[in-house]
């Protein structure tokens, strides 16, 4: 135990060590400070900062406080006398973060500086947040003497910072409860959608039925061609709204898909020694709005090419080509046969038209010309407009 002067002569000296100027202890380096200004006020300032601060004895036992200023008393509710001698720990309690605590034990234990923030408790039980940070003071042979602690109360801080968790949770729960009704919203709709083109796709298989029923029925000659020719058209339509059904994505038709299926049925009804047909198409998406026209198309140009171009038993063979370039659709559709000029007239025929009305329907170009040999019918359309 220390005598009143012994104690009078320490927290004279803390009070230096806290201002970083001792007899025999220092932080920086003498020129660090004006030496016109007296240590003692250097003291004076410490004590009358709005800053908690404390420094313990690093070379006594249990590390007590052994000098604190005013606004350190003010932060905890204790009295000076009430807390020089004793250890930091009395501002501890039950919610205090031991791991931290630990963290800071082993910088001490080891002379490093150490920042954190902890949950304190003031002498009426009253908690709060302190952020400190612990810094140690090494006499003249680089022993520590001492611990500095600078101290902050971030209990505000912290509260605002729960705020905005509070507030952010709840905004997330909002969102996540508007994203679920718009999720279902989109599944309801996307159910019906799925059922009207499922729907759509059996009348229109109906109708195609009837009308070859019909077609059998009627002699032969151009009612009879007209209803098959129709039916087949039909046929072309369910097929696109089949794809759109099965496929999970009724916003978007895949051109690669539909020109996959619809030429094998177009196949299955061909001599394969006699005429081959070649695809090359990308897995194009384009809007499910426009699978009808496009439908259309590929149906109109195969199938004319397949009947008129390979007149006679000829054989031949029949490529489609379709691709983007930019932000165009490039469909091409040639094939090795007559020929246009030398095609089989046909007055009647609606097939050209209907190529020519969708094109201009998809805000498109098309060009038709003669092969060496046969036909070749390029068509571009803007993606923009099928997309």
């Amino acid at each position: 135990m220390h005598g009143r002067g012994d104690d009078r002569f320490r927290l004279t000296e803390a009070r230096a060590a806290a201002t970083g100027v001792t007899d025999g202890c220092s932080m920086t380096h003498e020129s660090a400070y004006p030496p016109a200004v007296a240590p003692a006020t250097f003291a004076l300032a410490f004590d009358a900062s709005p800053t908690p601060m404390i420094v313990t004895d690093a070379r006594a036992q249990d590390n007590p406080i052994l000098w604190v200023n005013s606004a350190f008393l003010a932060l905890t509710g204790y009295t000076r006398e009430e807390l020089i001698g004793r250890n930091c720990r009395l501002l501890q309690g039950p919610e205090t973060d031991q791991q931290e605590v630990a963290r800071m034990r082993a910088a001490i234990a080891v002379g490093e500086p150490v920042a954190l923030e902890v949950l304190n408790y003031r002498k009426d039980g009253t908690p709060f947040w302190n952020g400190m940070t612990i810094s140690p003071i090494r006499d003249a042979v680089g022993r520590i003497a001492y611990f500095f602690a600078a101290q902050a109360d971030m209990t505000d801080k912290r509260r605002a910072e729960s705020a905005m968790r509070g507030t952010n949770d709840e905004l997330e729960r909002q969102v996540g409860e508007r994203t679920a009704d718009l999720e279902h919203a989109l599944a309801q709709k996307t159910a019906l959608l799925h059922e009207v083109d499922h729907r759509v796709k059996n009348n229109l298989q109906v109708i195609s039925s009837l009308m070859l029923l019909k077609a059998r029925r009627t002699p032969e000659g151009e009612a009879r061609e007209a209803l098959q020719n129709m039916a087949e058209r039909i046929g072309a339509l369910s097929t696109a709204h089949r794809m759109l059904y099965s496929d999970g994505d009724v916003a978007h038709f895949n051109l690669s898909d539909f020109t996959s299926d619809f030429l094998s049925d177009l196949e299955a009804g061909l001599d394969p020694e006699r005429t081959r047909i070649e695809a090359r198409v990308e897995p194009i998406a384009v809007a499910a709005a426009m699978a009808a026209p496009l439908s259309l198309m590929i149906h109109e140009l195969t199938t004319n090419a397949v009947r008129h171009a390979f007149p006679d038993g000829r054989s031949g063979r029949l490529t489609l080509d379709g691709h983007r370039e930019g932000d165009t659709l490039v469909l091409v559709i040639a094939d090795d046969g007559v020929g246009l000029a030398a095609a089989p007239s046909n007055p009647a025929g609606f097939g050209r038209t209907l190529v020519d009305m969708v094109v201009r329907q998809l805000r498109g170009s098309i060009v038709w010309a003669e092969g060496v040999p046969g036909t070749r019918v390029e068509i571009r359309v803007p993606l923009q407009a099928v997309a």
